[in-house]
């Protein structure tokens, strides 16, 4: 089934390419289906590339998906045009008296300073705190995984010693989680942060589940009973290269980064890398869709609560 975008923003003619449908608004309006709500919070400074990943993951399962890409107000995104963000994107103020069936709080590049220093904190409590009631389930990842664990749960980041950055080996930890299902025992994902949450910290909430986790990066995947709230805490969605102009951009800028680990074959940074994460990005969010979703929201958006 399509995945229901804007008309015109880019990331259409990549997926048509790939050959995932996408329903353009015109032919949406011919439809007699309710395809379901899901909102994305893109907190991520390349929005562009962000909204093909998690497009191409939501646009690939049998269900017909509506996305709304969601800004926050009072932050002006640097790495796109503002006539793109006034074209495709809507604020908080604009769609806070929605409901909506799913709802995805991306990462950010602020995970060194304190939650309170970044300038949109107040503004991302009240979206969470929203959620709570105007959501079904709501998918966080990375940087925005830590910052919901810490606004709901008051679970703290701690800062790593290094940046971890890389491909990583994890392995399922908690029986049949819905979310994993058909996972392999060992599955790899990609990580790029600065900051971790401890699992020992997480241990401390039963309401919380842990489901996965990776003897180096740590916690992967967690989730609350009834999985109203998901916690990644990898970056699942990321293209081929996007670690790969991670590094060159930071080694650019005189950063002096690390290789990142598991990625390039032999850690030669002139040779292809090699994805292996891919098959299991599609399964976490197809998972996310179906069971937490698709198969639990009611008919009735406006009965979401």
């Amino acid at each position: 089934m399509p995945i229901k975008i804007p008309d015109n923003l880019p990331a259409a003619k990549i997926l048509a390419g790939e050959n995932i449908f996408v329903m353009d608004e015109k032919r949406a309006m011919s439809q007699d289906i309710r395809p379901l709500q899901i909102g994305i919070l893109n907190l991520m400074p390349n929005k562009i590339a962000t909204e093909t990943q998690l497009s191409r993951l939501l646009g690939n399962t049998p269900l017909q998906v509506e996305v709304e890409l969601i800004q926050v107000s009072n932050h002006k995104a640097k790495n796109v045009s503002e006539e793109h963000m006034l074209k495709f994107y809507k604020t908080f103020s604009e769609i806070k008296d929605r409901k909506f069936d799913g709802f995805i709080i991306t990462g950010a590049p602020v995970e060194k300073m304190d939650y309170t220093e970044v300038n949109y904190w107040d503004e991302l409590c009240e979206i969470m705190e929203w959620t709570k009631t105007n959501v079904h389930s709501t998918f966080h990842i990375c940087w925005g995984a830590q910052a919901a664990l810490y606004y709901h749960y008051g679970i703290e980041k701690r800062l790593l010693p290094e940046k971890l950055s890389g491909v990583y080996s994890h392995r399922v930890v908690h029986k049949n989680p819905m979310l994993l299902r058909g996972f392999d025992d060992e599955f790899f994902v990609p990580h790029s942060r600065h900051t971790t949450v401890d699992i020992e910290d997480v241990k401390k909430h039963p309401e919380i589940k842990i489901l996965a986790v990776s003897d180096k990066a740590g916690l992967y995947a967690a989730a609350t009973d009834e999985g109203r709230q998901i916690f990644i805490t990898g970056h699942s969605e990321y293209d081929k290269n996007t670690l790969s102009d991670e590094y060159f951009r930071d080694k650019a800028a005189g950063m002096n980064p690390h290789i990142p680990e598991n990625y390039f074959p032999d850690d030669d940074v002139t040779r292809e890398p090699v994805v292996k994460w891919r098959s299991h990005a599609n399964l976490i969010y197809s998972n996310w869709l179906n069971y937490f979703v698709y198969q639990n929201t009611p008919y009735d958006i406006t009965a979401i609560k």
